[in-house]
């Protein structure tokens, strides 16, 4: 399996190469999410993107980097899209979804089943919490905004955790907006500028 690019003009290339490369990004959002960095083998994410693992190493150029650039697409994407007061609720959601649609943002899943990898890991992950956190330290005016941004993202972690990795009962079968609706609402707590009616658009 592999890609056509030898054949065509070179725009029909050009788009092989970004369709495979996207295909790949989104195999390992996947895989990454499912099983965690180091459980996630090159050979499966190739496998899944229908497409080899030359290619994989020819566009990333190493695992780790292929990894990295999934939680920047991913982590930064929602981050640059979602409404500061919409990121807690929107996160947590895509979470309690399980998986999502096809293309749905899981780079906090990611980072419940990367925890542990190598510094380098290790590294990536704490920089995009660090900007979770930040966005969420924004909804305070309280002196101390950064100690509730902080608790808001280990409260978020917390639920994701105990629901996707841990599967505890009952919390791992409960609807979605009823957690949503109590951890929102109880969050307003902390977060006093949170929508009031805990709503997503």
């Amino acid at each position: 399996m592999g890609e056509t690019s030898q054949h065509g003009t070179d725009g029909t290339c050009r788009r092989d190469a970004q369709g495979t490369r996207r295909r790949l990004l989104d195999a390992a959002a996947e895989l990454f999410a499912e099983r965690g960095y180091e459980r996630a083998t090159v050979r499966d994410i190739a496998a899944r993107a229908g497409a080899n693992q030359a290619l994989l190493f020819r566009y990333f150029g190493t695992k780790k980097a292929l990894f990295g650039e999934v939680m920047a697409r991913g982590g930064q994407e929602q981050l640059r899209t979602t409404p500061a007061d919409r990121l807690f609720e929107v996160a947590l959601r895509g979470m309690l979804a399980g998986g999502g649609g096809p293309g749905a943002d899981r780079s906090l899943e990611v980072c419940l089943r990367s925890i542990g990898g190598s510094d380098e890991i290790a590294d990536a992950l704490r920089g995009l919490g660090e900007e979770y956190a930040e966005v969420l330290a924004s909804l305070s005016a309280s002196d101390d905004g950064g100690l509730r941004g902080d608790l808001a993202l280990s409260w978020l972690l917390g639920i994701g955790l105990m629901r996707v990795v841990v599967g505890k009962e009952p919390l791992a079968s409960a609807d979605p907006d009823t957690v949503c609706t109590l951890a929102v609402g109880t969050l307003r707590h902390l977060l006093e500028h949170l929508p009031a009616d805990g709503a997503t658009d």
